[in-house]
């Protein structure tokens, strides 16, 4: 298990553990840290037992320690679990175990099923039936397996919106998250479908349909893949699978735990000024952000490039300040320094950071997790779609409490936010032929020119961040009210212009910006609804994307521009994972 350990840390995680039986014990060890000290530490490899389940956790709930590290138990010490994903229902189910007198050790969703699992068998029911109880009663996504010392040749494993793969070997059988994990032993898999659950022994497994307990066939597949090509799920770079990961991100950013946000709510709300604080993506997020809190919770917000907050607002601050921190990384040099010296001045600090654990989720009075997985390459993707959508849900939750729009507004926007990862989906699975068209088209170019009203300012801002950082190719981002003010003048014949141009309440103004563009020569491409037939003939090249709420467009409108980044930067011959001069994390100032 050491070895298929291994074969997970190039996705990023803070701890590792095994769990196995033995002569009908159950063997624990786990830690915080990396996995070859730990196997030195803690004897990982020395565990006895012919079944076992292992794991390297990337937190979600609960800060990178021993205790939150998986597998977690029962109060009994006969069960062990592993899981990937988010139970949205945490809460509830914890409260409910604790009130039936299990205790808890750990601040992490998945202890929740153990001690569920170990209060279905008290019941009576075997082991098999009070598993898939047990998964019935979880709500939201997860990749888990279980092995209970009372069953010891069984292993009991379920995914829903997670991936889990079955790995079947001679006289062993595997379940693994990632087929990489699998490769050194098998090339025979069976894909997991969501709402599958699997009993597995050395011999053989069957497949269960959690709602129904119905029996159903998957077929074994051969994978001829390199372990290279596996951590890419087939793709060429990791950047182009964190793009297509999107909508599972998405989802899981859709399920931020309600109590969370309702604290982050409530704490802007006591706020007489508000800034948005964050760097590079993080920055073009809060600009996104800063649009959602003034349309829906008609509340004013100061976005701020993390290092000039205190040059521009220093003398400013006060007790009645807030400033939301958002950072992927929550390590981020210039965001943590404008904290530092906001809490000197008694700011209530809040965050928005993938990572628990982070310093900035030390010193936030009160912080919301993205829930958007790690992320190798190095430019941000489901980084900034996340951080958008999360932003939107503290938005909603302002607009709540406040009163400040009308219940329908409220209702309507609510409904838009659970349409988001279904859209890119749609958006990824139309759009790459014409993105790869443009990128051939672009690539020689000199320069780029991109334009945007209202919060579409943002996801110019995004795209000209993508494309240049990866591409090398000089760009320019504004407000395209403002192109007339002097960058105009840089208009000729050929100059490609990127209109962001969703069908909202600019969309005449955009018509206007595109015919000036258009009298200069320029060659304007535009990223506009499907259905507008007026603007696909005024571009010179358009991408029609679905509609969303006009707050929730950044998010779909940036996958154009990630994938033009991308193929800019390998028609170029260029890493589009590691751009030259830049780092995952800026921890310097």
């Amino acid at each position: 298990m050491v070895r298929s350990l291994r074969r997970l840390e190039y996705r990023g995680y803070d701890s590792a553990g095994v769990a196995t039986i033995h002569d009908g014990v159950l063997l624990v060890e786990k830690d915080a840290g990396r996995i070859d000290e730990l196997n030195r530490r803690l004897g990982f490899d020395k565990l006895l037992g012919d079944v076992g389940v292992a794991h390297t956790r990337w937190a979600t709930h609960g800060a990178p320690t021993k205790v939150n590290a998986h597998p977690h138990t029962d109060c009994s010490g006969k069960i062990a679990a592993v899981h990937n994903g988010v139970l949205e229902n945490f809460l509830q189910l914890k409260k409910e175990l604790t009130d039936l007198n299990h205790v808890f050790s750990s601040k992490t969703d998945t202890e929740v099923i153990p001690h569920l699992l170990e209060e279905f068998l008290k019941t009576g029911e075997n082991l098999e039936t009070a598993f898939v109880k047990m998964l019935r009663r979880l709500e939201g996504s997860y990749a888990l397996a279980v092995i209970s010392s009372t069953n010891p040749g069984t292993l009991l494993a379920a995914r829903k919106e997670a991936p889990l793969i079955i790995g079947v070997g001679m006289g062993f059988n595997m379940v693994a998250s990632d087929m990489t994990a699998l490769l050194d032993l098998t090339k025979e898999m069976v894909f997991l479908h969501d709402g599958d659950a699997a009993i597995l022994t050395k011999d053989g497994f069957r497949i269960i349909r959690v709602e129904s307990g119905q029996i159903v066939d998957r077929p074994v597949k051969h994978v001829e893949l390199s372990v290279e090509m596996a951590e890419k799920q087939g793709h060429p770079h990791f950047m182009l699978k964190e793009i297509f990961e999107q909508p599972q991100t998405l989802r899981d950013t859709l399920r931020l735990q309600r109590d969370y946000v309702d604290l982050l709510a409530e704490l802007l709300d006591k706020g007489r000024v508000i800034f948005l604080v964050g760097a590079g993506t993080s920055y073009n997020a809060c600009l996104a952000g800063s649009y959602q809190l003034s349309h829906m919770a008609r509340i004013s917000t100061y976005p701020v490039i993390a290092s000039e907050f205190i040059p521009n607002y220093g003398g400013s601050l006060g007790a009645d300040s807030v400033v939301l921190a958002v950072s992927q990384s929550g390590e981020t040099a210039d965001v943590l320094n404008a904290l530092e010296f906001a809490r000197m001045r008694a700011c209530t600090i809040l965050g928005l950071t993938n990572t628990v654990g982070s310093t900035l989720t030390r010193v936030s009075r009160a912080y919301v997790l993205q829930n958007s997985g790690p992320e190798i390459g190095v430019a941000a993707t489901k980084t900034f779609t996340s951080q958008v959508l999360a932003l939107a849900q503290i938005a909603l939750r302002l607009a709540r409490l406040r009163g400040k729009i009308a219940q329908f507004e409220m209702d309507e926007f609510k409904a838009e936010l659970a349409k988001v990862p279904r859209v890119v989906e749609e958006v990824l699975a139309r759009c790459g032929p014409d993105v790869q068209e443009l990128a051939q088209i672009l690539a020689p170019k000199n320069f780029l020119f991109m334009l945007g009203r209202g919060v579409s300012v943002s996801t110019a801002y995004e795209g000209r961040l993508k494309v240049m950082e990866l591409s090398y190719i000089p760009c320019i981002a504004y407000p395209a009210g403002e192109s007339k003010h002097g960058p105009i003048s840089v208009i000729e014949p050929g100059v490609p212009v990127l209109f962001v141009a969703p069908p909202d309440e600019y969309r005449k103004l955009n018509l206007g910006s595109i015919m000036e563009m258009k009298a200069r020569g320029a060659y304007v491409v535009v990223l506009g609804d499907a259905a507008d037939e007026e603007l696909k003939q005024l571009a010179d090249f358009y991408i029609g994307l679905p509609r969303v709420h006009p707050l929730l467009t950044p998010i779909p409108y940036a996958i154009p521009f990630q994938l033009l980044a991308y193929h800019l930067a390998v028609l170029k011959g260029l890493d589009p994972d590691k751009p030259r001069n830049l780092a995952k994390s800026v921890t310097v100032l």
